[in-house]
């Protein structure tokens, strides 16, 4: 569980029908794509004058976004977007390979002897506000999630091996027992006490281990199912990051100055606004020099080639921690919050999804119209974690075969009776599948008409949930929803944890399992790849790649595509580092003119 495991806009791919209904027909062939320097004008010196001037962001989005700026809280991207100049409130520094490192807001240290981390804060951490960041504000995240009435996105059965974590959950403990304050809860020391340590925990962003601080002080008052909502939240928060917010509008733009309690470098750059700009209008922003940079790129990367050659600018990339997928409703989530399978659903039946999937020829969409940035998947560990990524050649996932798809089908029962163009379930009755889409611009998104339009060459009777691709926010409360039968299949993306571990995203208890798929053999392995025996790397290496062939062969959640996260950056920025391990990224900025050249 960690603040990067949040869901992404989906990007809209303009293109035609034709365009797309001729690759449905093309050879196969893993995509290649772009490799993009991450930084950009290191070696240059920011002015006076031009770091007073202000830097000016665009957040690429066809929705306003939500304003929750509580890491716990959120669960979408966008949100962590708009208020990064703040921190994200954000603990720990990290290297290149995402590992946790020393000289952050806090230090972590971890004992597999005694099963414990230990974090101690800087004795000069303070929030927004001047107040001190304590023991207690590393607990207190823990109790967000952790509590039913939070609703919290984040929370994963995995939590529970804190000791007394789950006693907390369930409302039998006011207190997670197995969390400690060796000199007080207003000190600087907090140590979790684990039933045992899992490999994972050494990255900054796992599904045990929260990375963030909330301002107990600041928040103690406002009920934990109200938190969402509170102005302590929504109008009025604290950070603890280089900047603080000075204006927000809501859902459009968010406004930043130097936070004078700062523990770290101080930024150079006297104003920060981050502005939310639509993907039809993202390329044209960018040609008339209104923003230095870019958020939130990977929805608009049919942008890609219109502006990587800006002049003025220098494009900048690297592989992004996501990957999107195609999630089919297997199930619900019951009032305990277990994940529970239908027995017999309309999308039960492993044929029929990977039908599904063999209908689609991802390869050449994205060879057509992914620019480099995108290209098709082939399991649900991208190729980012290294080792852990099953290869091609290993589980090539679902390249398109749609005579596979009918023969599937065929062997499965699924047949046209009386007289009927659509193919019925095996027992006989009708079958409609509902899409559930997210809509981008007015032009609308052609990638899932395509979709559409192959599962009904397959036979099936596939439509729009609701008639229509869906707003952003409107998408995600249906998907969050413990029991929804409005959409029988359904498109996402996540922007996922340094750490491949999968049980946070696909474990039982998961908030995130929107697919709700739950078996033994899933549980099984979600076990071993996080157990004692996994700190042999190459025994956890081997549970991560017979899970990925798992997971493809039941295909309730299936592999979409994986992207690289990319921006053009204007030559007036300086000392600009997507990195990893840029952990001062806000505060190395700076400005050598007055205005965008």
């Amino acid at each position: 569980m960690n603040r990067y495991k949040k869901m992404l806009a989906m990007g809209v791919v303009l293109l035609s029908m034709a365009g797309l209904a001729a690759c449905s027909n093309s050879a196969n062939g893993t995509n290649k794509h772009v490799h993009l320097s991450e930084t950009a004008n290191l070696s240059k010196k920011p002015t006076k004058a031009g770091d007073k001037s202000g830097l000016n962001v665009a957040e690429v989005s066809d929705s306003p976004f939500s304003g929750i700026t509580s890491p716990e809280l959120m669960d979408n991207g966008e949100d962590l977007d708009m208020f990064a100049p703040g921190g994200n409130d954000n603990m720990f520094n990290q290297n290149n390979h995402y590992e946790v490192t020393k000289g952050g807001l806090a230090n972590l240290k971890l004992n597999k002897k005694n099963n414990t981390a230990t974090i101690t804060l800087r004795k000069n951490a303070k929030w927004s506000n001047g107040m001190k960041v304590t023991a207690k504000d590393v607990e207190y995240p823990y109790e967000v999630i952790a509590n039913k009435d939070s609703k919290s996105q984040s929370y994963s059965d995995v939590l529970n091996d804190i000791k007394g974590l789950s006693a907390y959950h369930n409302g039998k403990a006011k207190t997670i027992s197995g969390i400690t304050f060796p000199d007080g809860p207003k000190g600087r020391k907090t140590v979790i006490h684990y039933n045992h340590l899992t490999p994972g925990m050494k990255y900054n962003g796992n599904d045990y281990m929260n990375g963030t601080v909330e301002p107990y002080e600041y928040l103690k008052n406002v009920p934990i199912s109200k938190l969402a909502s509170s102005p302590q939240v929504r109008k009025h928060p604290l950070f603890v990051g280089p900047y603080k917010m000075s204006k927000e509008v809501d859902g459009e733009s968010t406004s930043w100055v130097p936070n004078k309690y700062y523990w770290g470098k101080k930024p150079n750059i006297k104003r920060v606004h981050i502005q939310v700009v639509s993907t039809s209008n993202f390329a044209e922003a960018m040609k008339t020099k209104k923003y230095d940079f870019a958020s939130g790129t990977y929805g608009a990367f049919s942008d890609f080639p219109h502006v990587k050659n800006l002049k003025d600018y220098t494009t900048v990339g690297k592989p992004f921690l996501a990957y999107g997928n195609y999630g089919f409703n297997v199930g619900y989530q019951n009032k305990k919050g277990n994940t529970v399978e239908y027995k017999h659903g309309k999308m039960s039946n492993p044929s029929l999804r990977r039908a599904m999937m063999y209908a689609l020829n991802l390869n050449m969409v994205y060879k057509k119209f992914g620019y480099g940035l995108k290209y098709r998947a082939n399991t649900l560990v991208p190729p980012i974690y290294g080792k852990y990524h099953a290869s091609y050649k290993s589980q090539p996932g679902f390249p398109y075969n749609m005579k596979k798809a009918r023969q599937l089908l065929k062997n499965a029962g699924y047949k046209k009776r009386h007289g009927s163009k659509w193919l019925s379930q095996p027992n006989g009755k009708p079958l409609t599948i509902h899409l559930g889409a997210m809509s981008g611009s007015s032009v609308g998104n052609a990638q899932s008409e395509y979709m559409l339009q192959q599962w009904r060459k397959l036979g099936l009777n596939a439509k729009y949930t609701n008639g229509k691709p869906m707003e952003m926010n409107s998408y995600y409360a249906y998907l969050s929803k413990p029991k929804q039968k409005a959409m029988d299949v359904f498109e996402s993306a996540f922007e996922i944890n340094a750490d491949p571990s999968e049980g946070g995203m696909y474990g039982p208890g998961a908030a995130e399992n929107y697919s709700h798929f739950a078996s033994k053999e899933n549980n099984k392995l979600l076990t071993e790849m996080d157990s004692k025996k996994a700190f042999n790397l190459k025994y956890r290496v081997k549970v991560f790649k017979k899970w990925q062939k798992y997971m493809n062969k039941e295909a309730a959640v299936v592999p979409d595509d994986y992207m690289t996260i990319w921006t053009p950056v204007n030559h007036r920025v300086t000392g600009f580092n997507y990195s990893p391990g840029a952990n001062q990224f806000w505060s190395n900025l700076g400005l050598n003119a007055t205005s965008e050249k």
